[in-house]
């Protein structure tokens, strides 16, 4: 068994990036249209439109991302003799864990954030959303260093 986990880690690597790919351009994405529907007058084409589509954005992509993600990424820690496997990797992986849980919350604020424009509750303004949109960036830019530098 420890044979074939070690020979489908670089298969479970691959699905691990590229639900990481789709998380992240949705993490992107979403505050971006919050940023246009937050100037959309309530009750409008447009922001009905927004809604539809921020709706789309978070049950299609970002959600089954977001779990892909997270399946494939316990797969890799939980696999020994591989790079990430937990107990022996080093502290790179524990700071890049502690900036995942940064994305978990950034995706779970999103989604409040939208129940609130699908319900026309948003009360914060466009320049809110502009910040929001560069949390994710800036998890990402130290989850990336962390994992391909492996600083510690």
């Amino acid at each position: 068994m420890h044979q074939f986990l070690l020979s489908a880690y670089p298969w479970v690597k691959a699905l691990h990036v590229i639900a990481v790919i789709s998380w992240m351009a949705g993490l992107l994405y979403l505050p971006r249209l919050f940023v246009y529907h937050s100037v959309a007058e309530v009750g409008g084409v447009q922001s009905e439109t927004f809604k539809v589509m921020e709706s789309n954005l978070s049950r299609l992509i970002m959600w089954p991302a977001m779990i892909a993600t997270l399946i494939f990424g316990m797969t890799m820690v939980s696999i020994p003799g591989t790079p990430a496997y937990l107990p022996l990797a080093g502290y790179w992986i524990w700071m890049k864990l502690v900036l995942v849980v940064g994305l978990l919350a950034a995706h779970y604020f999103q989604v409040r954030w939208r129940n609130d424009f699908a319900a026309d509750r948003n009360e914060r303004p466009q320049r809110f959303y502009r910040f929001m949109n560069e949390v994710p960036t800036l998890l990402m830019f130290g989850i990336v260093i962390l994992v391909v530098v492996k600083p510690f």
